[in-house]
């Protein structure tokens, strides 16, 4: 009789949306399927990014043997460098995905002393008792892959993010067949993303936005500004190719725009056209009407290149009345004000801005699947048991009650992020819980990780003090009212505080009026501006906290 269990515990991802990040163990054996981040609540003042509490798998190091990537996405690769700070293991994922993983690990001074395996599709390899095959899926991000586990109770499916285009651009399209065989022969249980359970129908392919797009580009008379995820390569080749078609040449505005286009490029999946890409410095030489740029900060970050663009702040991507500006992505929940505070802005420019406001016609899809694509998966891996992965509490049960409601399934399980769950080849239950939990990092210029908000700030203010740059705008003119004040306590600032209040009146002036109306813009330049004075002067990180009071 079996006595030994396979135990599935989510360390994050489940029960909010980002961090993803799952240990399957068996004995002394454990995996890490994914290692994400999520991005801070904007009330995480000096938080840079949130990382999953990883405390059971550093209790539990020396029986971790590998990280397995699903794709390239931060919320499922953004934590890698935290959590390797911790744990030295193997971590394995396809091509295009370690290629961004190589270059998140670079940054932090990690890749020479980190192994990397790149693993291929249908093609099985071994980590302990697990043996796994990848299974090609489709996603709005190329190379991402499902994972099919045998284990020595059963198969364990997880599909990672996914939706089913049978039509994608690469040609490499969802593999039904591979998931039908493992359904056949018979799965233990499917862990399968939620994100879009609450959308009904299926999700169009990354093609139905062409036609649209093609509109866009043959209606403009002017520059055309395409704005995108950089991580969106179809969507990126899909932009390229109209730009050629309609005799644009094509500058690359944004660090990250242009990284992913150069990975993109060399790994095949975009084929550019000898002298499309042109520098963003000879854009002068082109006419508007020959000319597109593809520009980072579809999320309204506040010093993105797009951002900048908004408010005639950037050296190159100049914005001119009659200028279009496409934003093919979605609203990120928690971006909206910011995201609309930059197309307020490039209204002010006289923009033509076109977004995803449902009307005429599709100029983004998503990459998540919706219900008829979650009812199909299941019904072709027909698992014992079903736990859906990815999202907020209400996905999470909702998209059990849908599967329930297949017939397909013997047993819908919710659990959450801590939850121990327990698996024979027969029953399944919760057992136990595991620390888990956020962890809230400031990447200055080292990693600072905090496991508590309040710890931090008690921290930072015991150790390094705090800085408050007070000022006072007009709401209207977006002047100073008065001057600003800089208040320094903890540390030993004392003696540049006229200093710190001319950097902070030096940062104003270099601000358009304009700019000074974007509050999240004029808070993060005052913030680096006075981080950095005080950080050359005295060697401390006190918390900056500019303040904006509105007259």
């Amino acid at each position: 009789m079996q006595t030994k269990k396979l135990k599935i515990i989510p360390l994050g991802g489940l029960g909010e949306f980002g961090m993803n990040c799952l240990a399957l163990r068996w004995e002394d054996d454990i995996i890490v399927i994914d290692a994400g981040l999520m991005f801070p609540e904007s009330e995480l003042l000096g938080v840079d990014v949130v990382v999953p509490d990883i405390t059971y798998l550093i209790e539990n190091k020396q029986h971790v043997r590998g990280i397995v990537l699903t794709h390239g996405h931060q919320d499922h690769i953004g934590g890698l460098p935290w959590i390797l700070n911790e744990l030295k293991v193997p971590v394995y994922g396809t091509e295009f995905t370690l290629a961004y993983v190589e270059g998140t690990l670079d940054e932090h001074h990690l890749l020479d002393e980190t192994t990397l395996v790149e693993i291929t599709a249908k093609q099985k390899f071994t980590i302990g008792p697990f043996t796994i095959e990848p299974i090609h899926v489709t996603h709005s991000l190329v190379d991402a892959i499902a994972l099919a586990i045998e284990t020595p109770v059963g198969v364990v499916i997880h599909s990672g993010d996914f939706k089913i285009d049978l039509s994608p651009l690469d040609g490499k399209a969802f593999d039904l067949h591979t998931f039908a065989e493992y359904g056949k022969r018979g799965v233990l249980a499917l862990l399968q993303d939620s994100t879009n359970v609450e959308r009904s129908g299926y999700t169009p392919s990354e093609r139905a936005v062409i036609p649209r797009l093609n509109e866009v580009f043959s209606q403009t008379k002017k520059k055309l500004f395409f704005s995108c995820f950089s991580s969106s390569i179809y969507r990126i080749k899909i932009a390229l190719d109209l730009a050629h078609q309609h005799g644009r040449k094509v500058a690359i505005i944004g660090r990250s725009m242009m990284e992913s286009t150069e990975i993109a490029q060399d790994l095949g999946y975009i084929d550019v056209p000898k002298g499309l890409i042109i520098n963003p410095g000879q854009m002068k030489d082109y006419s508007p009407e020959n000319l597109m740029v593809l520009i980072s900060g579809t999320q309204g970050e506040p010093m993105s290149a797009l951002s900048r663009a908004a408010v005639a702040n950037h050296r190159h991507a100049q914005i001119s009345p009659g200028d279009t500006v496409v934003l093919s992505s979605r609203v990120i929940p928690g971006n909206e004000k910011s995201i609309y505070q930059v197309i307020d802005h490039l209204f002010r420019r006289e923009a033509n801005v076109i977004y995803d406001d449902g009307t005429n016609g599709l100029i983004h899809v998503s990459g998540h699947g919706s219900q008829e694509e979650m009812r199909l998966l299941i019904n072709l891996v027909r698992p014992k048991f079903f736990i859906p992965v990815h999202g907020n509490y209400r996905y999470l049960r909702k998209h059990a009650q849908i599967a329930m409601e297949t017939n397909a399934v013997e047993q819908a399980i919710v659990i959450e992020d801590g939850d121990v769950l327990e698996l024979d080849k027969t029953s399944a239950r919760k057992r136990d819980k595991v620390t888990t939990g956020r962890i809230l990092i400031d990447s200055g210029s080292s990693i600072d990780v905090v496991e508590d908000l309040v710890l931090r700030d008690r921290k930072i203010l015991s150790e390094d003090g705090v800085v408050l740059a007070v000022l006072a705008i007009n709401k209207r003119t977006g002047k100073m009212a008065q001057a600003p004040e800089v208040v320094m306590r903890g540390f030993g600032g004392a003696d540049i505080t006229e200093e710190a209040r001319e950097v902070v009146l030096k940062t104003l002036d270099g601000l358009t009026s304009e700019q000074r109306t974007d509050y999240g813009m004029v808070k993060e330049k005052v913030r680096v501006e006075l981080k950095r004075l005080i950080q050359k002067t005295t060697g401390r990180r006190p918390m900056v906290m500019p303040i904006i009071l509105e007259i």
